[in-house]
């Protein structure tokens, strides 16, 4: 999760819908996340979209707060093909001129017990992970597993470089454009307080508010939980630059170098209704006891804080693809925050099972599945 001062990413002037646009599209994508802007520049090579974000600025809630760290190891059993197979794309992004991966590495500290097994994880000694981490305290740890291939990602450039390519194929980007009613025909009528759009198709990628997307095109929900995660800033040590992120093997804690400061959280999963999360002062508290107990940190104020909500679907794999009530309305939602590391695939598997309509039966990430 990013700092606030960093959220407004993908900031586009609000678009009038009346009058001299063009309101009839082949697809209408609702949501201006990272999935919605990777999955509506993909889908634009070839076809005219539009992308209506509610908000007055793209990815302000769930991308806007990420945690920027590419984690091969990291998520459901079912995304992290999706996370290798982004990669290539993360290392020659389209429409930017600067590297968006920068190598920084993780670390699973383990303070009980056996040593996970982590794809591309190396085991080490506890007195190897305090070399890289000074501040960690050697003599509660087993051991760790690092993992040198984890990187930081420029969470605004990833995105800019989907808005650029949106707007490079022709795209449209509404903003403060808010879906209030969706009609099911040909073409769907997706209604705004602006005016209404047409199009064959619609993408539901808004994240948090993927299941109320569904109910106002009256379809069956998935059964989404957003969950809330709080972070906070704290103040660095001289030498803590080049630390790795670290995170303890119970999920308990991270923190991890941002600039000047440390990023900390708890890790915390508090189911949520969908809103604009706000930051607990207990999860905060929490956090600091628990990375001060584990390290020699001493923290004790804070610089910031904030929270985002991460969306889990019931069985916490993704959900990609056409409904199988409506197969004009696809789903893309549930990434559990894996959104930014997985979705140059999961817009590219968007793209094919709009071409291709119903998914085959059995595939991981079919909405069917919840039926």
């Amino acid at each position: 999760m990013t700092q606030p001062g960093r959220r407004e990413i993908g900031v586009d002037r609000r678009l009038s819908t009346l009058g001299w646009m063009n309101t009839r599209f082949d697809v209408v994508v609702v949501g201006g996340g990272i999935a919605g802007v990777s999955a509506a520049a993909e889908l634009s090579r070839n076809r005219t979209v539009v992308l209506l974000e509610r908000e007055p600025t793209l990815a302000y809630h769930t991308t806007g707060r990420s945690a920027a760290l590419f984690f091969g190891s990291y998520g459901h059993p079912d995304t992290i093909p999706l996370t290798r197979a982004s990669l290539e794309w993360f290392n020659d992004p389209p429409h930017v001129d600067h590297p968006v991966l920068t190598p920084r590495g993780a670390m699973t500290v383990v303070f009980s017990g056996a040593l996970p097994d982590l794809a591309g994880g190396i085991p080490i000694t506890a007195e190897e992970a305090a070399e890289r981490v000074p501040a960690l305290r050697s003599d509660l740890l087993v051991g760790a597993v690092w993992e040198p291939d984890a990187t930081d990602m420029d969470v605004a450039g990833i995105h800019q470089a989907y808005v650029r390519q949106l707007r490079s194929n022709g795209g449209t980007i509404v903003t403060s454009s808010e879906v209030t009613a969706l009609r099911a025909g040909s073409p769907w009528r997706v209604i705004t307080p602006d005016g209404i759009w047409e199009a064959d198709h619609v993408v539901n990628a808004a994240g948090a508010w993927g299941d109320e997307v569904a109910r106002l095109a009256g379809l069956r929900p998935v059964g989404l939980t957003p969950k809330r995660r709080t972070a906070f800033m704290v103040a660095a040590t001289p030498d803590s630059e080049r630390w790795p992120l670290v995170t303890d093997a119970g999920h308990n804690f991270y923190f991890k170098p941002d600039g000047t400061q440390l990023l900390c959280s708890l890790a915390d999963e508090t189911p949520s209704e969908p809103v604009d999360a706000r930051p607990e002062d207990i999860d905060i508290a929490l956090a600091i006891e628990r990375i001060n107990d584990a390290t020699t940190l001493q923290i004790r104020s804070i610089r910031s804080s904030w929270a985002g909500l991460r969306t889990f679907a019931p069985d916490g794999s993704m959900v990609i693809g056409p409904d199988p009530d409506e197969p004009t309305f696809h789903w893309l939602v549930g990434q559990g925050g894996t959104g930014i590391q997985t979705a140059p695939a999961a817009a590219l598997l968007l793209d094919e099972l709009l071409i291709g309509g119903p998914t085959p039966a059995g595939a991981p990430f079919d909405p069917a599945r919840f039926r």
